[in-house]
């Protein structure tokens, strides 16, 4: 629904109370421990210098839903952006989260859930599991602001498909049409359809629910093949047809080894003892197999004449590549 989304929150803080694995010597997370015993009323002199190798500065990150009130709670994420080695066992002391447009929306604290563990030893070796730097407060931060929306300010209400698609557009306005009659829903374009609704809030709520039970028939998506480049992974829409095309698969080996051989002198000749290269090249062609694709051919037509054939990922892509190039595949095929 256009107007109504999530809004990232985002906020700079300290955890404390780790077993020294914080920071070993930072200038901003030393100022920042020093601003907040100034909160507390607590000076520390300027040429004192602070152990705070059981704290860290760390970044407090957060998604407040829509319709956020104040006094509810959300999860928050807390990462380390200094020196730190692990957040295990620390607490986040009060941290502010401010939204785009700087105001407070929200006060996170509380002790992390940290899934990942590290250990180091005396000789300098190390075990690290996941990520011992990053943990996370579930219902950690409470909303302190209420984000306003234009929920109830409107006549209408705008609908915005996940998958932009002209036929699902129009589908989902012509079935509110014929439930509350014509004009009562216009699709704007292929995403977009405004459809008309009560003011009341009451009113719209009840509205609202009534049109998100509806049954839509979605449009068939474009039918495509994606094909992984790096990793060799391809993946086959169900949508994807191919036009009749026969094609035929062969491979040529080639294998080269090296066996040096050590070449030794008579004795007495005063020769010198030499390595003599020796090369070892074999030649190795696969019988090619062709195979045919009546029109119409499907996913599982596609997958069957594969394994039968054994065509290794890479292979598959030049097949891919060559069948789009000679326009027997019915979608496209993307290379990433």
């Amino acid at each position: 629904m256009q107007g109504v989304r999530s809004n990232q929150l985002v906020g700079y803080g300290l955890v404390a109370g780790l077993a020294g694995t914080g920071e070993s010597n930072s200038k901003f997370t030393e100022q920042s421990f020093r601003s907040m015993l100034n909160n507390f009323g607590i000076k520390i002199p300027e040429n004192t210098s602070i152990k705070i190798s059981d704290v860290a500065p760390v970044v407090v990150h957060a998604e407040m839903p829509p319709f956020s009130k104040p006094g509810q709670t959300i999860d928050v994420t807390v990462s380390a952006i200094g020196e730190a080695d692990s957040l295990r066992g620390g607490s986040l002391l009060q941290t502010m989260m401010r939204g785009i447009d700087g105001n407070v929306y929200a006060i996170a604290q509380g002790s992390l859930v940290v899934g990942g563990l590290g250990v180091e030893g005396a000789d300098g070796s190390r075990v690290t599991v996941n990520t011992p730097t990053v943990g996370r407060i579930v219902n950690g931060a409470t909303v302190e602001r209420e984000i306003p929306n234009d929920f109830n300010l409107t006549d209408s209400i705008t609908f915005n498909l996940d998958r932009a698609d002209f036929t699902t557009a129009k589908n989902v306005a012509d079935t509110i049409n014929n439930i509350y009659g014509t004009g009562s829903a216009l699709a704007q374009d292929a995403v977009s359809i405004r459809v008309s609704a009560p003011r009341d809030p009451a009113k719209r709520v009840e509205f609202l629910s009534a049109l998100e039970n509806l049954d839509i028939t979605e449009g068939k998506e474009e039918a495509r093949i994606v094909v992984n480049s790096r990793t060799g992974t391809i993946v086959v829409g169900s949508n994807v047809r191919l036009r009749p095309v026969a094609v035929t698969h062969g491979g040529l080996t080639v294998t080269v080894n090296e066996d040096p051989q050590v070449s030794q002198p008579n004795p007495l000749s005063q020769g010198r003892t030499t390595v003599v290269p020796n090369s070892n090249i074999a030649v190795e062609e696969k019988q090619g197999r062709m195979f045919k694709f009546d029109g119409g051919t499907t996913l599982d037509d596609l997958v069957r004449a594969v394994n039968e054939v054994g065509l290794a990922p890479g292979d598959l892509m030049s097949v891919l590549e060559a069948l789009d190039q000679a326009g027997a595949i019915e979608g496209r095929l993307v290379i990433i």
